[in-house]
């Protein structure tokens, strides 16, 4: 779970500060003199005010933070699903996120709620990344599933099959037939496509629904175990989702990694 990193103690402890405020208490111990370490208190609150409000400071204690590198590469990845999706399709995406914050809301009003929220916040972040991978995978289908393209293949496929029909070289009739059954599998290519963009449109539906139902349940909830329900249903559509993705990027021939969640909306603390 990412945490805000404390910019004050990072500044304070940054070696050219402690090796100042040793050097002035050293003086003041060696001569008698409190003004040293007036001196040097004095310029160690402008020195600590300038750090913490400095952004290039900030980034570069959040990249000193472990698993920051995994943090930033997830945070790209995101921006690269948002980017492909349509603005319709992002608008529904942040209708989803505004649920899951509302759950995480009502989840934190449980006894022991604060711990129960971040302990749900993966789950939750799991199935809205399958959300967005199955939206990106569905654009891709649309893609490949142009009207205009299959219509021509077919029309190739018929215009090829009498030309075999009617081809007395055996050399040619050879080749064209094996043209022929590659382009009749690019066609049942087609079909299959088809198919799996129907299923797609039917989860992602299903996981809009499962993400509202969960949230009016959230409402009303008072035992932490009937949570534990709801997230095992989270889950469950999660790795369902995820089957799906990864059979439609084989058929696609994608690479795209699939395994982690991604972070999604405002983090819990």
């Amino acid at each position: 779970m990412a945490r805000t990193p404390n910019f004050l103690k990072a500044a304070f402890l940054m070696p050219a500060n402690l090796v100042g405020l040793l050097t002035a208490g050293a003086s003041s111990a060696m001569t008698g003199e409190l003004l040293p370490s007036l001196v040097a208190l004095g310029v160690e609150g402008v020195y600590l005010g300038v750090a913490i409000s400095s952004k290039r400071f900030q980034r570069a204690v959040r990249a000193s933070q472990p698993g920051a590198k995994d943090e930033e590469a997830a945070r790209q990845q995101m921006e690269s699903l948002l980017a492909d999706l349509a603005p319709s399709q992002r608008e529904h995406y942040q209708v989803l996120v505004g649920l899951k914050e509302k759950i995480l809301a009502n989840y934190a009003k449980l006894p022991g709620g604060r711990v129960l929220s971040a302990s749900s916040e993966q789950r939750l972040d799991t199935l809205l990344t399958s959300f967005l991978r199955l939206i990106s995978t569905l654009n891709q289908y649309r893609t490949y599933l142009n009207s205009a393209e299959r219509q021509s293949l077919e029309k190739e496929v018929r215009l090829l099959e009498a030309e075999v029909a009617q081809e007395a070289n055996p050399r040619l009739k050879d080749v064209k037939e094996k043209r022929l059954d590659i382009l009749k599998r690019r066609l049942a290519r087609f079909e299959q496509a088809s198919e799996s963009r129907e299923v797609v449109s039917h989860q992602l539906a299903s996981i809009e629904d499962l993400m509202r139902l969960t949230h009016e349940q959230s409402i009303a909830i008072r035992d932490p175990e009937t949570v534990n329900r709801q997230l095992d249903a989270l889950s469950a559509e999660a790795h369902a989702t995820d089957e799906t993705v990864r059979e439609m990027e084989r058929f696609l021939d994608f690479t795209e990694e699939t395994s982690g969640p991604l972070p999604h909306g405002t983090r819990v603390r």
